[in-house]
């Protein structure tokens, strides 16, 4: 280190700038790698680290940095040049700003800032044939119309047919181009390994399952060996059992046909055409313990005389609770089974507490409940906020309403008790003597 300083230049040690801008001093402290030295040289020095940290005898005062550099003094008076933000350099001899710092500081879309330049970003990107576009400055491969390929390695002519010639598939199979892949599927009715070979579906019915038999050499489902209109019972020995639906006549091999096709083809035990079957209307369409009546062809269901309940789910004999269900009262109405005058059984409606009204009819919400929420000069009597005056004092008193409490008072010049009567107090004369 000290051999290169006494030739007197400006050199570079493990990361650290040395500078001889300074008059020769006899004592100086020396900084290297974070830790302080004291040395006698005979050539000012100046130690500079990577990160643009000075550290000199001398201040900033003397100029020690730079072109276009700045300079801090620590707190013992040591002078520190570094580059400003966006530019780079010796602090020492120059700092020059950089063309960018990010790609956003490059002025064409096309090009991206690398190393403080704004350059052409798809240099050496993509693989061999690709294309490469820029966007927003970031380079995008992809290969050619025509191509296909990783456009990052290389991309290639597209050429499906040579893909299939010769076929990499075995017998009685197809080979088409999907994705620029081949692909290998077997042909209608055969079955089996397409790279290695294809074969019939089946030769007999032992090589279908229990539920199949062998035909045209496809396994098809037994079931299919009914007939028109027929039903399949179950399958034995990859034979179907067939059969004809209820009141359905024919073979259940060739075609099963309706017992009728209208109403006139049944008799009148069994009136009704229903999906080519004769029924009768009513079997089945009523609850229990009720009765049916048919009506031209349209069963109608109702509870006997005696018995209530849903006709079409079930009738049962009357209950004091039937009285009031469904109810019979009016709206928001209570309903409870009691007696009428000759002692029999019959609902009862009711206005709920807080309601008004004819319970028969329609039970109205009153405007109050107690007296907190009415008006001070008004009561709560029957649910309404009245005036609580109205007939409670005596003949010839006065009323005045207070805290929803009527006040009752004989007027000036009467006398007596305000809830019953008050009448005019008698004066008499009085005599003067002389």
């Amino acid at each position: 280190l000290s051999q290169e300083l006494y030739n007197n230049r400006q050199v570079q040690v493990n990361n650290t700038y040395l500078a001889d801008r300074f008059p020769d001093l006899s004592n100086i402290h020396c900084v290297y790698k974070n830790k302080m030295y004291q040395t006698k040289l005979f050539t000012t020095l100046l130690l500079l680290n990577v990160a643009g940290s000075i550290v000199s005898a001398q201040g900033c005062a003397r100029g020690p940095c730079g072109v276009g550099a700045m300079c801090q003094e620590t707190s013992g008076g040591r002078p520190v040049c570094s580059c400003p933000a966006g530019y780079s350099g010796n602090p020492l001899t120059q700092c020059i700003r950089a063309e960018c710092l990010d790609h956003s500081e490059c002025i064409r879309s096309d090009q991206a800032c690398r190393d403080g330049k704004c350059i052409n970003p798809c240099n050496g990107v993509c693989g061999i044939n690709a294309n490469c576009e820029v966007r927003n400055h970031v380079p995008v491969c992809s290969c050619p119309r025509g191509m296909s390929g990783d456009p990052f390695v290389s991309c290639r002519v597209n050429d499906p047919e040579q893909l299939c010639r010769p076929s990499p598939c075995g017998s009685n199979t197809k080979c088409e181009v999907l994705n620029n892949v081949p692909t290998c599927s077997c042909l209608p009715g055969y079955i089996g390994s397409p790279l290695s070979g294809c074969r019939h579906e089946c030769e007999s019915d032992v090589e279908c399952g229990n539920q199949e038999f062998c035909s045209q050499f496809k396994c098809t489902n037994a079931c299919s060996q009914c007939g028109k209109g027929a039903s399949c019972a179950r399958v034995t020995n990859h034979r179907a059992v067939c059969e004809c639906p209820k009141g359905y006549i024919g073979s259940p091999y060739t075609e099963c046909r309706a017992e009728c096709y209208g109403d006139r083809d049944c008799s009148p035990a069994r009136p009704a055409c229903i999906y080519g079957v004769c029924k009768n209307p009513c079997d089945g369409s009523c609850g229990v313990n009720a009765d049916c009546n048919l009506r031209g062809l349209t069963p109608v269901c109702s509870c006997p005389r005696d018995m209530t309940g849903d006709p079409f789910v079930s009738c049962r004999p009357f209950t004091k609770e039937d009285l009031c269900n469904p109810n019979p009262c009016g709206t928001n109405a209570v309903c409870t089974p009691g007696y009428d005058r000759t002692n029999r059984e019959r609902p009862v409606c009711t206005c709920p507490a807080g309601y008004t009204g004819n319970a028969l009819s329609n039970c109205v919400r009153g405007e109050c409940q107690s007296d907190n929420e009415c008006a001070d000069h008004k009561a709560c009597i029957n649910y309404q906020c009245v005036d609580p005056c109205s007939g409670q004092c005596g003949t010839g008193a006065q009323c005045q309403a207070k805290r929803h409490l009527a006040v009752c008072t004989c007027p000036a010049g009467t006398q007596g008790d305000a809830l019953v009567s008050c009448r005019a107090t008698q004066s008499y004369p009085v005599a003067r003597y002389h």
